[in-house]
């Protein structure tokens, strides 16, 4: 379970998220939104250990963020599934070895990356490409590539900022299908974006962000209602009634 309890983030003067509270568990996807500069990706890098709250908590299942040696941190990253905004494709290295390289980090034989990298180019569909470099194909099969790096290694978590951002419709709907599939295995997924029609799209829970603070947390895209202030009271003094629901809460193909 990701706990977030008034976490507050600033650079100098300059307060980039203010008071930010949410819960999400095992297996839920969300769905970060609202518009360039609300800290969508601020809040991403908090989540990694990337950058370190201002105030407040971040918890992974129990375990206080802030207070993680260096070296405990690597280990926890080891069990994230990052895909970045500009995808961060090692240039001169092929597809194939771009996904096998959070194995090889991690130290698996391999004989074993073998195997997983042609599973997973098999999953993004990129095996015609497995020995073309990130300059050879086009920005979806980058998007494809990225997000096959990011499972390559089953993460129990994955961290994805704008992943359709700099592709175009046809191309976003393959990445969905493949978030989509990937959440149907349990994995829970956490997806930064301002594309208000795939949100909608995905049908999920919403956090919008504005100027630094939570606006609406409520299911079902835009279209979804935001609960009202007193029933979200009642969730968060009921845990287990509000972990009930919220398990409920199933995406039909990527809760």
């Amino acid at each position: 379970m990701i706990e977030l309890k008034n976490v507050s983030k600033s650079y100098g003067k300059t307060t980039v998220l203010q008071n930010i509270s949410f819960t999400v568990n095992p297996g839920e996807f969300v769905c970060i939104t609202g518009p360039s500069g609300a800290g969508k990706s601020t809040l991403l890098h908090l989540l990694t250990g990337a950058e370190t709250v201002t105030k407040g908590s971040i918890e992974i299942d129990g375990v206080n963020l802030n207070i993680v040696p260096p070296g405990a941190l690597q280990i926890f990253r080891q069990r994230l599934g990052i895909v970045f905004q500009d995808y961060k494709l090692l240039k001169n290295r092929t597809i194939a070895e771009n996904i096998a390289f959070p194995l090889e980090v991690c130290g698996v034989p391999d004989s074993d990356i073998a195997k997983r990298v042609r599973t997973v180019l098999k999953l993004v569909e990129l095996t015609k490409h497995a020995d073309s470099l990130p300059s050879e194909i086009s920005g979806g099969e980058k998007a494809r590539a990225a997000v096959g790096r990011a499972v390559v290694h089953d993460p129990m978590i994955i961290l994805a900022d704008e992943p359709t951002g700099n592709i175009d419709p046809n191309q976003s709907k393959t990445i969905l299908n493949l978030f989509n599939e990937i959440h149907a295995s349990g994995t829970t997924i956490i997806l930064a974006t301002h594309d208000t029609a795939l949100v909608d799209a995905l049908n999920t829970r919403v956090i919008e962000l504005s100027d630094g603070a939570i606006v609406r947390d409520s299911v079902g895209g835009y279209k979804g209602k935001k609960p009202k202030a007193e029933k979200h009271d009642i969730l968060e003094e009921d845990a287990d009634e509000g972990n009930d629901k919220k398990k409920k809460v199933k995406v039909t193909a990527i809760s």
